[in-house]
């Protein structure tokens, strides 16, 4: 049998390292590029209760939109963390790459544009940045123009761990649950769990943003988690609910490092704990799962009924 292997400039760690004061720059350029990517599928997909239609997911290779529908054609945008390329194409068997090296969002935005008008895809966006604070216009910013591949790769390897473990608590649940997706507006890894009841009308707040797109993403009443790069030295695992059950906040969770961010209305926990314990996937079980159980337990949710018994968690 010939072996199919190959060594590849990919991830060599299974909960890489990643300081967050290390990759600022990269990070917040970075966050910006995946919100162009991000809009150009929101702007072509079907819509989806909570506005599933629109985030990114993660890939061998890095994160992907996956298909999107172009005027009778499907194409799809893929960031590459291992050769560092946009790689963009199309069923009609056309393709365009967009390097990801040092450059401005100015920059990038451009060239995206390009690749795709070459590509017969062209696709207008909403030419600004949401959930950030400074909605610098993409076309104009080029105050954000960093880009280190072994950052970017890193925080890729972050988030392969995540999706590994939170897709193996995903797999527990019977009910409505979403995908571990990648939400490009606040840059985070989620996945959602829903009771089955509709909740009271989110109040919004998010910055630059309007309010009604998070009546909408919170329409009913939930339980998420997900991770991200940021909150704390190498980034954070986070879990809450909306709405918020009396006693949510009091009920206990593990690992014992994990406290609720009054602050925030959330449980946290930062990636580095999970990363430098004995048993980094069973430590980030723990608290997805108590942190849960505050949400359910707290929220009178049917538990019989929306969850996989324990015999079932595990791969056979």
């Amino acid at each position: 049998m010939t072996s199919t292997r190959r060594t590849e400039p990919g991830l060599t760690e299974a909960w890489p390292s990643l300081p967050v004061d290390d990759w600022v720059g990269t990070r917040d350029t970075l966050h910006m590029w995946t919100q162009i990517v991000g809009k150009v599928r929101l702007a072509q997909a079907p819509m989806t209760a909570h506005w599933w239609q629109v985030p990114l997911y993660v890939t061998p290779r890095g994160l992907s939109t996956s298909a999107i529908p172009h005027d009778g054609r499907l194409f799809d945008a893929e960031f590459d963390f291992v050769d560092h390329q946009l790689r963009v194409r199309s069923s009609d068997g056309g393709q365009r790459q967009v390097a990801l090296e040092p450059k401005s969002v100015a920059v990038f935005h451009h060239e995206l544009m390009a690749a795709l008008a070459e590509l017969d895809l062209e696709v207008p966006i909403y030419p600004r940045p949401v959930e950030v604070e400074r909605a610098i216009p993409f076309a104009d910013d080029t105050e954000h123009c960093s880009y280190d591949p072994d950052h970017a790769q890193r925080f890729w390897g972050q988030l392969v761990a995540a999706h590994r473990v939170i897709s193996r608590f995903r797999a527990r649940f019977l009910g409505k649950v979403s995908p571990v997706h990648f939400f490009w507006g606040a840059m985070d890894l989620a996945c959602t769990r829903f009771s089955g009841r509709t909740a009271p009308p989110h109040p919004g707040g998010a910055p630059n943003c309007g309010d009604w797109v998070m009546v909408e993403a919170y329409s009913h009443e939930l339980s998420s988690c997900g991770f991200w790069p940021g909150g704390s030295s190498e980034g954070t695992f986070y879990s809450y609910a909306y709405p918020e059950p009396p006693g949510y906040a009091e009920h206990p969770v593990r690992p014992e490092a994990a406290n609720y961010d009054a602050g925030l209305g959330e449980f946290v926990l930062p990636y580095a704990t999970v990363r430098t314990s004995d048993d980094p996937e069973g430590t980030l079980l723990a608290f997805l799962q108590t942190t849960y159980e505050a949400a359910a337990e707290a929220g009178g949710w049917d538990r019989r009924a929306l969850e996989v018994p324990d015999r079932l968690d595990e791969p056979g």
